[in-house]
């Protein structure tokens, strides 16, 4: 059998999973492609959701037409995977075999609330936003469990309805992967908006059944909304007993292979096995996308499996980032100030590599890459 006529079933409809679909047959896959996603509304981009979604500057999620593809769609979730008859079987029993399987399943919400206690908010699928998005407009108060960065955009929606937001987390804003020089001036901004950041010294408990505020060591918080913004899990669970996954995801290598022979893996659900280490951003789930399908296919790959490229839009100030994180120590200012809110920012890693920031300032993404190679210093 050709590898251009092989079966491949690709199980997630996240990003990963629809830009692996593509380029199966961008790359002339003539053979049968089967997904089975399990998000009702279908594939749509995810990033958007806490940006425009949940402020009200975008009706709908930003979704893509797969139907120029010629693909078969399974909207059901994936429950088990058969590594001996090369089987998925979904929730409703159906059975669908494969020559080659690209499992993109993304990750879910992380959850803090005890075991049958109602009421927790998370903002994960378009589903999540449009549950959020009415409470939002009702609430005067709100308390925001983690400050990364879904928790500083969900706190910058608040801010921008009047809603008093605080936002709950062990370390300050943005500080794990930011660094602290960046954390304090998004924490300056944070503060010149009213929107107060309590730190903690260890996991909160959400109270109330249903949620009605935060027990923290010293004090309750209650507010009218409480969202919990703390993380994500893989969605790897239906792999279990394959040998391929454990609590960080699937695991993968630069070919986005796992250790079974024609099973790969694209987006939030793996890390690399080298570095042992997830990823779990847009850019990377595109990249390793493309990367699967083409090793599903038996081709070369036209890119890396991993693009570090990370936007936000926190209180009005856009951050775009390209380059590996986290960030340590202060960064040279190459334009602008930080103080302004217009900066131009750039750091250089013990590896030689560069990490450029535009911090409130416009510039193109293909600028902020050039200017990413031609900073990185090699080492050997």
């Amino acid at each position: 059998m050709s590898a251009t006529d092989r079966r491949i079933v690709v199980v997630g409809d996240s990003i990963a999973g629809c830009t692996a679909v593509r380029e199966l047959r961008a790359r002339g896959h003539r053979g049968s492609i089967v997904m089975i996603g399990a998000d009702a509304d279908g594939c749509y981009a995810k990033p958007p959701l806490s940006k425009h979604v949940l402020k009200g500057e975008a009706a709908e999620a930003q979704t893509w037409d797969l139907s120029d593809l010629d693909i078969t769609s399974i909207v059901d979730r994936a429950v088990s995977l058969d590594i001996e008859t090369r089987t998925v079987t979904t929730a409703d029993g159906t059975e669908v075999t494969y020559d080659a399987l690209i499992v993109a399943t993304g990750a879910a919400a992380r959850r803090i609330a005890a075991p049958g206690q109602a009421g927790e908010i998370v903002l994960r699928t378009f589903a999540d936003a449009r549950a959020l998005r009415p409470r939002l407009d009702e609430a005067k108060t709100a308390v925001i469990v983690g400050g990364g960065f879904l928790g500083m955009e969900v706190a910058s929606a608040c801010a921008s309805r009047g809603v008093d937001a605080t936002v709950v987390d062990v370390d300050p804003p943005l500080q794990r992967l930011l660094g602290s020089f960046l954390s304090e001036a998004v924490s300056s901004r944070a503060e010149a908006a009213s929107v107060d950041v309590v730190r903690v010294d260890s996991a909160v408990r959400l109270i109330g059944d249903p949620v009605v505020g935060v027990e923290l060591a010293d004090r309750t918080l209650e507010a009218d909304l409480v969202v919990t913004c703390a993380g994500d899990v893989p969605e790897s669970g239906w792999l279990e007993g394959t040998g391929i996954a454990d609590h960080r995801g699937v695991g993968i290598d630069d070919h986005c292979a796992t250790a079974l022979p024609d099973v790969y893996a694209a987006g939030d659900v793996t890390y690399s096995r080298a570095a042992s280490a997830r990823s779990p951003f847009w850019s990377n789930a595109v990249a390793q996308g493309k990367v699967a399908a083409a090793s599903a296919l038996g081709v070369e790959p036209t890119c890396a499996p991993t693009d570090d490229y990370f936007w936000t839009e926190i209180l009005g100030l856009s951050i775009k980032v390209v380059g590996p994180l986290p960030l340590q120590g202060d960064p040279t200012v190459l334009e602008g100030s930080v103080a302004d809110g217009s900066a131009l920012l750039r750091w250089t890693h013990p590896d030689g590599r560069t990490t450029i920031v535009a911090f409130g300032i416009k510039k193109p993404v293909g600028v902020l890459r050039r200017l990413a190679r031609e900073n990185t210093v090699s080492t050997t």
